[in-house]
């Protein structure tokens, strides 16, 4: 990225920095125990990245999207769980930032910026992911508070998270749907219980959780926006960073499986030459660039639409779909070119191969980003 100021440029410095001492020496380690990485955690609390697009007024870095999107993208390539660790939580607090009340804000905001509040997005339920509208789980009032009900699935900071941007139905027998939903800034608490933590294919370090609202009791104050009906689009404004987090996560996983076959392929030696020199692996090599490079340049485009405050639902919904699939084939080519090396746990590519999956279906299924790329479509094009 050519337009970076001095700042932007000194923060990816210092986290290529990070990344090199303090995430590569250890991932391939934390992930095969599937352990929590609290001394990663804590260096990025103190490095400020809880608070990356956070507004600087309110102790926040205030990077543009398109700056924290590069973050995201160095960050995957070498273990794309950490990435879920921030992007969860600073979902939550775009949430808040650009759908809170001026207290709301005043008041999450700076906690949200140090890591002192960490938490993320709780959306998705048992019998409920892409259709957001179709959730179970109720908020009832009562007097300055609200009585929650529900339970809620694969909540990303689950466990070591304590706050989350709570999706809830305050009337479930509103038409449209969308006008009984409302969201919450949601504290642990009494009533407010992790039932489990769930296993994964890949994915693993980061805590995924099924939460558990039995009788919990928030004050009214923490009704985002103050007003019942906007949990829609709540959720919508959070996703559209997710989306393109979720992107830049492709893209990195995408480049680090290219890394590796690129250098493998200079390594290994078939038939009395290097495998880069048989056409078979050559092929295979110049798609998997291709794909890196057209997935990084639909996510900037993206990403820049969101430095603007555009509408990106049709950008992030293209980065998103061409992204996380190209992650998906670079790993599996990647995978092909190691051989049985690729299949061993001794080599990076493995991980690679179960992380990359899951871009495909959270933040939105690639069949439903098609679905909006589709409809934006016509209507940019009407006649």
């Amino acid at each position: 990225m050519s337009d970076l100021d001095e700042q932007e440029k000194l923060v990816l410095d210092s986290v290529t920095r990070f990344l090199e001492r303090h995430v590569r020496p250890v991932a391939s380690k934390l992930e095969h125990e599937d352990a929590y990485p609290h001394e990663i955690v804590a260096r990025m609390k103190e490095m400020g990245l809880f608070g990356a697009i956070i507004p600087q007024e309110f102790g926040g870095l205030g990077l543009r999207p398109s700056t924290y999107a590069r973050i995201i993208e160095l960050i995957s390539e070498e273990w794309m769980s950490v990435s879920g660790i921030l992007n969860s939580h600073l979902i939550m607090a775009r949430i808040v930032d650009k759908m809170g009340t001026p207290t709301q804000r005043a008041r999450f905001l700076p906690q949200f910026a140090t890591g002192e509040l960490r938490g993320g997005l709780a959306l998705t339920e048992p019998d409920c992911g892409t259709d957001l509208q179709a959730i179970r789980t109720v908020a009832r009032r009562d007097g300055d508070d609200y009585i929650i009900n529900g339970t809620k699935t694969w909540i990303s900071n689950g466990i070591e998270g304590s706050c989350f941007a709570l999706l809830v139905k305050t009337n479930p027998a509103a038409e449209p749907r969308h006008h009984g939903m409302a969201m919450f800034i949601a504290e642990k608490g009494p009533g407010f219980t992790v039932s489990r933590k769930l296993e994964k294919l890949g994915y693993k370090g980061i805590d995924s959780a099924e939460l558990v609202f039995t009788d919990y009791r928030v004050p009214a104050d923490r009704l985002i926006g103050g007003v019942e009906g906007k949990g829609l689009a709540c959720a919508i404004a959070g996703l559209e960073l997710g989306r393109v987090n979720v992107a830049a996560r492709g893209v990195g996983v995408a480049k680090r499986a290219l890394d590796e076959a690129v250098r493998y392929s200079q390594q290994r030696k078939t038939f009395g030459k290097f495998i880069h020199q048989h056409q078979a692996i050559a092929l295979k090599l110049a798609d998997m660039a291709v794909r890196v490079e057209a997935a990084r340049l639909l996510t900037e485009k993206a990403a820049h639409a969101l430095d603007r405050g555009d509408r990106s639902d049709y950008e992030a919904g293209m980065a998103k779909l061409f992204a996380t699939e190209a992650a998906v084939e670079n790993s599996l080519e990647a995978m092909r070119i190691h051989g049985g090396y690729g299949y061993s746990k001794e080599f990076v590519v493995e991980r690679l191969y179960r992380d990359a999956p899951l871009l495909v279906i959270g933040e939105g299924t690639n069949e439903i980003q098609r679905l909006v790329i589709a409809k934006r479509l016509i209507e940019k094009n009407s006649i």
